[in-house]
């Protein structure tokens, strides 16, 4: 199967039934052969990350990562900056496997080289023991999270937070640019006014393949996500794209030609 071929949309239901957490994470955060290791992805995203937090000075009191699936790379630095950390998923296998990765329980996707990379970045020293801790203290929990819905957290109520992040999310769960640009108005009142938003997405891409199955993907562009962001009543403060690197045969896992970091302040409730 080719990777352009269209693929149904693969919605919350079909990631609570049939995401497999170790698939994913071998497929695309594997040090030698994993897709957003070795097209740049990753490094892009851990100092963009970096940058938020040390140079935009970003921080807080909580910080809500929607859609974290099983990855932690990207609490690393924010763990630093926020005295609480709230995950939220949809699929409740991604989120047991995020708290054991908190955890660093026994068999888990090994993360080490990832921590000192972000610890190398921080440049205090800090050891990956350290910033295991630091984790771990600071990431309380992960609660269920539906996008779609008006109220994400439901039937949750949260107090209004500092700070959402969602990376590579919001692109899996929309079927079409308008459920995209209702998803960013559905997580918009869980910030603050003068909250910060951060998304990153890989751009241009329409499937990806995970644990021997294909997931949809809402191709998105630059253009797009600047609007998107704007209309829902932030301000962009920084935005990045960078060109992936080309790699045929991982062309067919999946098919996107670009990565996007953006940082986005709330300037008003819409």
């Amino acid at each position: 199967e080719t990777s352009n071929t269209y693929t149904k949309f693969t919605g919350k239901d079909i990631y609570q039934e049939e995401f497999d957490p170790w698939g994913y994470l071998d497929t695309y955060y594997n040090l030698k052969s994993g897709v957003l290791v070795t097209d740049g992805f990753l490094d892009f995203a851990l100092r963009k990350l970096h940058e938020t937090f040390t140079v935009h000075g970003v921080k807080g009191e909580t910080l809500i990562d929607i859609g974290h699936g099983p990855t932690i790379y990207q609490d690393l630095s924010a763990c630093e900056s926020f005295k609480e950390i709230i995950g939220a998923d949809y699929a409740d296998r991604s989120r047991e496997y995020f708290e054991k990765t908190v955890r660093n329980e026994p068999g888990i996707f090994d993360w080490t080289t990832v921590i000192q990379a972000v610890c190398d970045l921080e440049g205090k020293g800090t050891t990956v023991e350290e910033k295991r801790e630091k984790l771990k203290k600071t990431v309380k929990k992960s609660i269920k999270c539906d996008v779609t819905k008006s109220n994400p957290v439901a039937p949750l109520v949260l107090p209004k937070v500092d700070c959402v992040m969602s990376l590579g999310c919001l692109e899996c769960a929309s079927k079409d640019l308008d459920s995209y640009r209702n998803v960013l108005k559905n997580i918009s009142p869980l910030l603050k006014v003068g909250g910060y938003l951060i998304i990153s997405e890989i751009l241009n891409c329409t499937s990806y393949l995970s644990g021997g199955k294909r997931f949809s993907c809402l191709s998105l562009n630059e253009e797009f996500m600047r609007s998107a962001i704007t209309d829902t009543g932030f301000a962009i403060i920084d935005l990045e794209v960078i060109p992936r690197k080309y790699d045929k045969e991982q062309y067919n896992i999946c098919n996107h030609d670009s990565s996007l970091f953006v940082l986005a302040r709330k300037l008003r409730d819409i």
